[in-house]
């Protein structure tokens, strides 16, 4: 069997990757891996520290590692990826000014067949620990459009609510066996 094929689910807070993420999983018959940012903030009751966040990077790394090695393990297909190594790079650089993380996610976004680039059209609701406001959910959009663009890497844009969005990113990882 070949291996899976991941998909990168990418956006700013409130985009919906969770629930997509695991939406397209069930589809698909795949696997999902969260958002280890999310994992971190409720284990810690905070967000992180700057001195942290090349910690988080490597973490989602090593947990989508281990889930494309199961998926292999059980026959599965898609492995669908709840956030990136390159979103972690963006919020250190949008919050604490440290751009030092994106060499390594451009190298960590290598093994991606499709990366989904979410787009912020969902109404904005807080959580509490990970989303600020609006305001940085679009500013925190446009660095991901940019890194994208810069990367070279393509991407496929998904917008809409509820099975719209769904439909829309089904027909996005379908195009891969098309």
């Amino acid at each position: 069997m070949s291996s899976p094929q991941r998909i990168c689910l990418i956006g700013a807070g409130c985009t919906g990757k969770s629930t997509l993420a695991q939406a397209l999983a069930a589809h698909f018959g795949g696997l999902w891996v969260p958002e280890h940012l999310r994992t971190f903030c409720e284990q810690n009751g905070r967000t992180p520290r700057a001195d942290e966040q090349a910690a988080i990077m490597r973490a989602q790394f090593e947990q989508e590692e281990q889930v494309a090695a199961l998926a292999l393990q059980t026959g599965r297909d898609h492995v669908f990826c709840d956030g990136a190594p390159l979103l972690t790079a963006i919020y250190s650089d949008f919050y604490f000014s440290d751009r030092s993380l994106f060499d390594c996610a451009y190298a960590l976004h290598a093994p991606y067949a499709l990366t989904l680039l979410l787009l912020p059209d969902l109404p904005w609701l807080p959580d509490g620990l990970q989303r600020d406001s609006e305001t940085v959910r679009a500013a925190v959009h446009a660095r991901l459009q940019h890194a994208l663009q810069a990367m070279h890497l393509p991407h496929i844009e998904v917008a809409g609510r509820d099975d719209a969005r769904l439909q829309a990113a089904i027909l996005a990882v379908e195009t891969l066996t098309a």
